[in-house]
């Protein structure tokens, strides 16, 4: 207690040398901090973009369907499926969809387009479609009218209470065909879903299809995606053949691919950083010392023992990097917030680059605890290993090549 009562007052003989040298541990920390909430912000973003625009975190569908995406492999559903459901936790809002391709016309244009059959309400839940309600309203329960993806629309030259035409093959290979008022335009961040999307209120997508009652998939949400594993260990105890439950990471193989790549790309980059930051705080340290050659000769000289010194040298330099470790920390908070709430956007060729992969032109920023204490662990113990720097010198030291600094 004496060793650190003394290396707190040493610290403070020399406040500007003290915070000169907790400066570099401070900007250390507010560097690591706000590179590292970069990177799981735009993880967060890309999953975010991923399930909460269409896929949810979690599907169910049957073993068939996953073979062979086609409409005689649909399931019915049914309340005893929806009671297990709603016995998970952590499950917050589920939607049952029923997805299908069709030929979609109007006057003189037509194109392939997927319909899906919805729940207004619950869809709305999963994916907030309706905010995405460019021209015209949301669907309500009931509805006979359809909602159509801008781009599709402008291809189609279709508008708002016109009347579009599908064609298409229903269940068991019956014509579905019929003709559906426009009640709004939809507009995505996500080109690839301007260009095909139509929703259409289930009962009426199932009348359409001749498939009464069936749907191809259940689409689930849970709070976020650090809930995920457990809420499939749960599912999957309950649910078993032929149905099978999917994680949107395994429905997205390719886009946990990007994540890995990234991921190793932004640890390089945070090796480099961290070495910076550890040559930095040495460079400090070592000026430091280097200031106080000619104090610790003295003290030597009058009879201090050289590991008492060593100790409060050591204790000297963790406090220092304790110091700015605190302070690092408090620091970045307000700016992660700020960026957190307010994504930086992205323009130019960075900014396509972002549309062309489907993912909004933003950069987003994240709020996991883990993004401060990770860094300040990580940066305090870069701090402990450059204190080995003074315990060596207070050994090393000859006493008369002091005296004379």
């Amino acid at each position: 207690m004496n060793n650190l009562k003394m290396a707190w007052r040493n610290l403070w003989r020399n406040s500007r040398r003290t915070v000169i040298t907790s400066a570099s541990v401070f900007f250390g920390v507010i560097l690591s901090a706000i590179m590292t909430s970069m990177q799981y912000g735009s993880y967060d973003a890309m999953i975010n973009n991923v399930v909460k625009f269409y896929s949810g975190y979690i599907q169910i569908f049957t073993e068939d369907y996953h073979e062979n995406k086609t409409i005689n492999n649909t399931f019915i559903w049914s309340d005893s499926l929806a009671q297990i459901i709603e016995d998970i936790p952590e499950v917050t809002s589920f939607s049952p969809r029923l997805e299908y391709f069709a030929l979609a016309s109007s006057q003189e244009f037509t194109k392939g387009t997927v319909v899906v059959g919805v729940d207004p309400v619950q869809e709305n839940n999963i994916t907030g479609v309706k905010k995405w309600v460019n021209q015209g309203r949301y669907l309500d329960p009931d509805d006979d009218g359809i909602l159509i993806a801008i781009d599709l629309a402008n291809y189609l030259q279709i508008a708002v209470d016109d009347t579009l035409v599908l064609y298409g093959q229903g269940y068991h290979g019956v014509m579905a065909a019929g003709k559906f008022p426009v009640r709004g335009i939809l507009k995505f961040p996500l080109p690839e879903l301007n260009k095909q999307i139509v929703y259409m209120e289930m009962k009426t997508c199932q009348q359409f299809f001749s498939a009464d009652h069936h749907v191809t998939s259940l689409v689930l949400m849970v709070k976020d995606h650090y809930k995920l594993p457990k809420a499939m260990r749960h599912l999957k105890a309950q649910i078993k053949s032929p149905f099978m439950v999917m994680s949107w990471d395994e429905l997205q193989p390719e886009l946990v691919q990007m994540i890995e790549a990234d991921r190793a790309g932004g640890l390089f980059m945070k090796a480099l950083l961290y070495i910076i930051i550890g040559f930095g705080i040495f460079g400090t340290v070592m000026m430091m010392v280097s200031e106080r050659t000619r104090e610790l000769g003295v003290l030597l000289a009058i009879g201090m023992q050289r590991s008492k010194m060593a100790v409060i040298l050591f204790l000297e330099t963790c406090l220092i990097g304790l110091i700015g470790t605190i302070a690092g920390v408090a620091g970045s908070i307000p700016v992660i917030i700020y960026y957190f709430h307010n994504p930086i956007p992205l323009t130019g060729d960075a900014g396509q680059t972002m549309v062309d992969m489907g993912i909004e032109p933003l950069l987003y920023f994240s709020w996991r605890p883990s993004v401060f204490y990770n860094q300040a662990i990580i940066v305090f113990i870069i701090t402990l290993i450059v204190a080995a720097y003074p315990v060596y010198r207070a050994y090393s030291l000859r006493v008369y090549q002091a005296l004379r600094a």
